[in-house]
Parts: C-alpha cells; structure tokens; sequence
C-alpha cells in the first residue's frame, strides 16, 4: 500500500515482508532507508541456492568462457579427415524432404557403421551432426557423391559444443544454463541488494559494468 508521511515529501511503500522504503518525490532529495527484501532466513537459502546453481553449472560456465577466448585468440583446434568409399550407384538429394532418412539407407547400404542424430545441410554439403565428435561429411561434386570421415581434436569438440553443434540432449542442457546463468547473475544482485553491508558495492559494480559494456561495445 502506499501512504504519505510527514509533511507530504515523501511516500512511504509498505510491502509485505519489507520495512518502509522512501523514495524522491517530485524531484525532492529524500534519504533511503533500510530495506529489507526478505528474512535472513529466506537470504541465506537464496545464497544457498545461488552457491549451488554456479557450482553444478561450472562446468558448462568455463567451456564457454575457455572456447570463447581460445577462438578469439584464433586458436579454433584441427580435425583429422579420412576419405570413406562409397559404392559408385551411391548418391544423395541434399534437397529432398527424406534426407535424413535418405542418408540412413545409403548407410546402411554401404555397410558404414556410423550414428548421427541429425542431418545439417549446408547447401553443397551435408553434415552428421553431433560435430563435437567424429562425424560424416558427404559433399556433392563434378565427379560424385563422396564422404569423409573427420575426427576433431579436443579444442575443436569444445568449440563445436559452443556453437550448438553437438548432441541433442546437449543442446537441451545449453539452454538450461543459459537460463540458470541469468538466474546466477540476477540472483547474486539481488542477493547483494539485500544485504545493507554490500548493496552501495552492489549497486556501484553493477552500474559501472553496464556503462563499460555500453561504451566499449557501441561507443568506442
């Protein structure tokens, strides 16, 4: 609820579970008192919580952040390639609507033992995907279909796993961490905020990583 107070210079918001928060009024400098969001107890489970979800989400923070350096220093790993025979009848429509199937019989024809979980059409060239292991390439040319074997490195897996080249269920847990990662960051403010020693250092850093990210990135 909202209620004024005093000589009418300020508000005063009464919200559930919080102390009285005073905020300017027409551009009237006003003092801020305590706020406090929630209990100490309720805090420190959403301290806990945040401890747990950055350390059971590490693993996927330091891929991205270790593939995303390495690739801006032009270190994007090497892959080694094997040419696979196919049968000389062997061919393929890259735009036929059965393709994926379409590539699972000339497997099986072929007697190449090989598991994909999806095809990536690149126009000229097809892709078994996951590509963050050893994978197919089939790529169409003046003299036919042919195939080749390509086997990444592990600097090379992890960078197809930043991009979402690899498994499926890999990609369902990308979207995960991206939506925890907003959690962790979003959390950790907050959790900041509601501590009276660290909010002036919360709010501070916060402010000034926006403003450097915002000048580096569109002004500079």
């Amino acid at each position: 609820m909202v209620e004024r107070v005093g000589a009418g210079d300020c508000l005063v918001f009464q919200i559930r579970a919080c102390q009285s928060i005073r905020i300017p009024v027409l551009g009237i400098k006003y003092e801020i008192e305590e706020i406090v969001i929630m209990s100490p107890k309720l805090r420190k489970y959403m301290v806990l919580a945040h401890l747990w979800t950055a350390g059971l989400m590490a693993p996927a923070f330091a891929l991205h952040a270790i593939s995303g350096g390495l690739y801006l220093m032009d270190i994007k790993g090497n892959a080694s390639t094997e040419r696979v025979s196919l049968p000389e009848t062997a061919s393929l429509d890259f735009k036929s609507d059965t393709l994926d199937a379409d590539v699972r019989q000339l497997l099986s024809n072929a007697k190449i033992k090989h598991d994909f979980e999806y095809v990536k059409n690149r126009g000229s060239l097809i892709q078994l995907r996951p590509t963050s292991r050893t994978y197919l390439e089939f790529k169409q040319s003046d003299k036919g279909l042919t195939a080749t074997r390509i086997k990444p490195n592990f600097v090379r897996s992890m960078m197809e796993l930043h991009k979402g080249h690899g498994p499926q269920l890999f990609k369902s847990y990308q979207k995960l961490v991206a939506l925890l990662l907003l959690l962790v960051v979003f959390g950790g403010i907050l959790v900041g905020l509601m501590a009276k020693a660290y909010r002036r250092q919360t709010v501070t850093a916060v402010v000034a990583g926006v403003a450097v990210f915002i000048l580096i990135g569109f002004i500079i």
